[in-house]
């Protein structure tokens, strides 16, 4: 897509699998600008995140995505739980703010 000279995105959805979504988000900030909403879904795992001891791929890449995303200066975000009949979860709301 980069090479194809692909033009920035208003909105991008990641919801993928999650030992890459650090991987999905590098690239999700590749192609954004000031402004593009980024959505992170599936990201509380039923609370296992904050399983310090966990070592499930899926838990470890969500951790990995947080960690980026508050290294990142480039974006601002916040992680927002739901409940529903799939049990609980999550997803993260990020602004590229430069």
């Amino acid at each position: 897509m980069k090479q194809e000279g692909m033009e920035p995105f208003d909105f991008i959805f990641i919801d993928a699998d999650k030992p890459n979504n650090p991987n999905y988000l590098q690239w999700a900030l590749h192609f954004s600008h000031p402004g593009t909403v980024i959505i992170g879904d599936n990201v509380i795992r039923e609370g296992e995140v904050i399983n310090k001891n966990s070592k499930d791929p899926r838990v470890v890449g969500v951790r990995q995505f947080y960690d980026l995303l508050a290294e990142e200066p480039r974006i601002s975000a916040t992680a927002i739980q739901t409940v529903g009949s799939k049990g609980y979860d999550g997803f993260v709301l990020g602004i590229v703010n430069s």
